[in-house]
């Protein structure tokens, strides 16, 4: 097919008649020109046994060496089977996203179809299927774990090799639980960006087994009466502050999760019904821990200095906080109670192995212990049918501690909890 048919000065010269025409420049490319004198280059092609036309600008504002530079652009998309015109609409659409896309990040949002963007319609679609505190939470790990690396990419971008990169600061440092999280809450970002045709594969998958298995960290904890003994004297010797001394001494009578004990709420207290409810995040149900005599007498002496605030244990920065998560264990260090003998969370141990040796039910320390099962009409149906013999359990645990504390001889002993 002839090229380049005509020289600049028969297009300039052109004239206009009473009826459109065309000047051909061969290879498609031809000069339109209007009945009212303008003059518009179009390019003529047929592809997949389709005739099309594409504008190419106005002439002279385009030149005619412009106007051949784009016919042969176009000539070469022919030859591979792409449409010039889908070409000239990906490319439009591509200025009109960013664009739009340069409009929100000016006002704080994330670009469109990013995993950024799919993130934030992810937890969206969630948000009703979790507590607001574990949702914050989620939500909290990946803006900070994930989107740096991540959030800006399209979604469709997204290789296994980047999937890893996000995650590998985390492996690099063995904390391996959160990697694993991590990890788990970007391969469901994937399958929901899947479901709603943004991408079709998931890059989280392959990453799996790059990631190391989390070894089982058991928390050291105190289990023989004696060892125990001598602890819970330590502990009512502690000359911390009057409000670390009370949270201290509660640890062991409760034997519920740190960090649900720090952040116990006087809302959640019943000292009539001899009653304390939580709700427990990480099971995701709300607990009935039954409150001993000695646990009452504790509540009761610190009632009138933090009955009027949220919390039974505030910080003592007065910020209306919890008392910090590392005060316990501050507490058992300056007693002598290195992380490897004993934790704060190793009074669950201590209960749980001492309790199954005196013969107590094993699914009323279960429960006791909030080992809530998934079936959530099962765990309701539990903890009404373990709570009386959780409340005898309690209390016989408190008075046992009271008993190694103040040096008597303790027989273990078989219960049945009736």
């Amino acid at each position: 097919m002839a090229h380049k048919l005509n020289k600049d000065t028969v297009y300039r010269a052109a004239k206009s008649k009473d009826k459109d025409y065309t000047i051909n420049d061969g290879g498609g490319l031809y000069l339109l020109i209007k009945a009212n004198g303008s003059k518009l280059w179009q390019f003529v092609y047929t592809i997949e046994g389709k005739r099309k036309k594409l504008a190419l600008g106005i002439y002279p504002n385009i030149t005619l060496e412009a106007s051949r530079r784009e016919a042969e652009k176009a000539r070469d998309n022919i030859a591979n089977g792409i449409d010039p015109s889908e070409v000239r609409s990906d490319t439009k659409k591509a200025k009109q996203l960013a664009r739009l896309n340069d409009g929100r990040v000016s006002e704080g949002l994330p670009i469109l179809n990013s995993f950024a963007d799919v993130t934030r319609q992810w937890l969206d679609s969630i948000a009703h299927l979790t507590t607001a505190t574990t949702h914050i939470k989620k939500t909290s790990r990946i803006e900070r774990l994930a989107l740096p690396a991540l959030g800006d990419m399209p979604i469709k971008a997204i290789k296994s090799s980047d999937v890893l990169m996000a995650l590998k600061p985390l492996i690099d440092k063995s904390q391996l639980e959160t990697a694993h999280r991590l990890h788990s809450e970007i391969s469901a970002i994937f399958a929901y960006a899947i479901v709603h045709n943004f991408t079709d594969y998931d890059p989280a998958q392959p990453v799996t087994k790059q990631i190391p298995a989390q070894k089982v960290k058991h928390r050291a904890a105190i289990i023989d009466p004696k060892q125990v003994a001598q602890l819970l004297r330590d502990i009512s010797n502690y000359q911390g502050t009057f409000v670390v001394q009370l949270a201290f001494r509660l640890s062991p009578l409760l034997f519920q999760r740190p960090g649900e004990i720090r952040q116990m709420l006087w809302t959640d207290v019943d000292l009539v019904a001899r009653e304390w409810r939580p709700y427990v995040s990480k099971t995701d149900f709300h607990h009935i821990v039954p409150l001993s005599t000695q646990a009452i007498t504790i509540l009761e002496e610190i009632r009138p200095l933090t009955g009027n605030g949220r919390y039974v244990f505030p910080s003592s920065r007065g910020n209306g906080r919890p008392m910090s998560d590392n005060t316990i264990r501050t507490a058992l260090k300056s007693l002598g109670y290195d992380s490897d003998v004993m934790t704060a969370h190793g009074f669950r141990t201590t209960a749980s192995t001492l309790l199954n040796e005196q013969g107590w039910s094993a699914d009323a320390i279960e429960r006791q212990l909030a080992h809530a099962p998934r079936d959530q009409v099962r765990a309701a149906y539990n903890r009404a049918q373990y709570l009386e013999e959780r409340r005898k359990m309690m209390q016989s645990w408190a008075d046992y501690l009271d008993g190694l504390k103040n040096g008597a001889t303790i027989i273990p002993f078989k219960k049945t909890g009736t």
